[in-house]
C-alpha cells in the first residue's frame, strides 16, 4: 500500500489511478493522518448461459467460406 498527502494526490491523480488500476492501493493523508484510500473495484463475472446462446446461433446459417477467406476477400476487394 502507498501512501500519498493530498496535495500530491490533488497534483497526480491520473498517476494514482492507474496504479489502483494495476492493484495497487493508495492511502491519501493530511497532516500525516489518513483521510482516503483508493482501492480498485472488484469486477463481477457473471456465468454464460449456454442454453440461450444455441437458441440464438441455432438458426444462423453456416458460413460458407473460412473467415480467413472472407477476411481476405474483403481486404483485396476494398483497395483505397
Amino acid at each position: 500500500m502507498s501512501t500519498v498527502n493530498l496535495a500530491d494526490a490533488k497534483a497526480h491523480l491520473s498517476e494514482l489511478i492507474g496504479r489502483v488500476a494495476e492493484g495497487d492501493t493508495v492511502r491519501i493523508t493530511r497532516r500525516g493522518k489518513p483521510i482516503a484510500q483508493l482501492s480498485s473495484v472488484k469486477k463481477t463475472l457473471q456465468p454464460i448461459d449456454l442454453g440461450a446462446l444455441k437458441r440464438i446461433t441455432d438458426p444462423m446459417p453456416a458460413q460458407k467460406q473460412s473467415a480467413g477467406d472472407f477476411m481476405r476477400e474483403m481486404r483485396d476487394g476494398d483497395r483505397y
